[in-house]
């Protein structure tokens, strides 16, 4: 005997496997005493398991920096998100049925751990200590080998300091800053016109290899990866799309394909 009315949301909620073991009983019976609305639910659930399948490689890449929330906010420095990546995302979010939900709450969570985080401590530093005309290093580039001395010994691993200076950019110097994940490398270069960029290495408990993806922090951009246990999150007040090549210089320099 089923106790109350059954309604669409207890059949959509029965083909995403979100109910109860007692109500899910109920539907069920319900469901074979009336095998017209059966078959067209059981399209439904053929239909989003298809989905599921067809966009399972898309599912497991990094949310577009352009689809977090805060970002979407931020439209006085970027454009409207485009058409295709909304219905993208509201294809996935149709696709992962009863787990939507979650997917969405990880789209606009602040990260706290890998490249995430890791992006986030980057923006902090350049906010502190760019605009810092007195004292914007600890060490300074002519003692640099005492420099990646004092963080390797602070992180365990011998950092590498990458040299821009073909794209402008000379190393001012850097100093070792704590983090939520342990003590990390700021490295910082200069243009010698008042531009400056951050570097951020450390290790990397969480997202030991990971792909580089954009971000922005206020008015900081930036691109974050990991290779080899070891995170590079290089920032700045340029666009991202200005930073990029100096990005991939630093990647092919720390990766010794130079």
């Amino acid at each position: 005997m089923i106790d109350k009315p059954i309604s669409e949301d207890d059949l959509h909620a029965y083909i995403d496997g979100a109910l109860d073991e007692a109500r899910r009983a109920e539907i069920a019976s319900y469901l074979e005493a009336h095998p017209e609305i059966a078959a067209r639910f059981g399209s439904y659930a053929d239909d989003r398991s298809g989905l599921r399948s067809a966009f399972a490689a898309i599912a497991e890449e990094p949310i577009p920096t352009r689809l977090n929330l805060a970002h979407m906010i931020d439209r006085q420095r970027r454009p409207r998100i485009s058409g295709l990546w909304a219905a993208a995302a509201a294809v996935l979010l149709l696709a992962v049925g009863g787990s939507g939900g979650w997917l969405l709450r990880e789209m606009t969570s602040i990260p706290q751990e890998g490249v995430g985080a890791l992006a986030r401590e980057a923006s902090a530093n350049f906010s502190a200590y760019a605009s810092d005309n007195v004292r914007p290093v600890e060490i300074r580039a002519d003692k640099a080998t005492e420099l990646a001395d004092w963080a390797a010994e602070r992180m365990g691993r011998k950092p590498a300091l990458p040299d821009l200076s073909k794209a402008g950019y000379r190393l001012m110097g850097g100093r070792v800053v704590s983090t939520p994940h342990g003590p990390a490398l700021m490295l910082m270069y200069d243009d010698d016109r008042g531009g400056r960029l951050v570097m951020l290495t450390r290790p990397m408990a969480v997202d030991q290899d990971k792909a580089m993806a954009a971000h922005t922090e206020g008015k900081v951009d930036g691109w974050s990866w990991a290779s080899r246990g070891m995170g590079y999150s290089l920032v700045g007040t340029m666009p991202a799309e200005a930073l990029h090549p100096l990005a991939d210089d630093i990647r092919r320099q720390v990766s010794g394909d130079i």
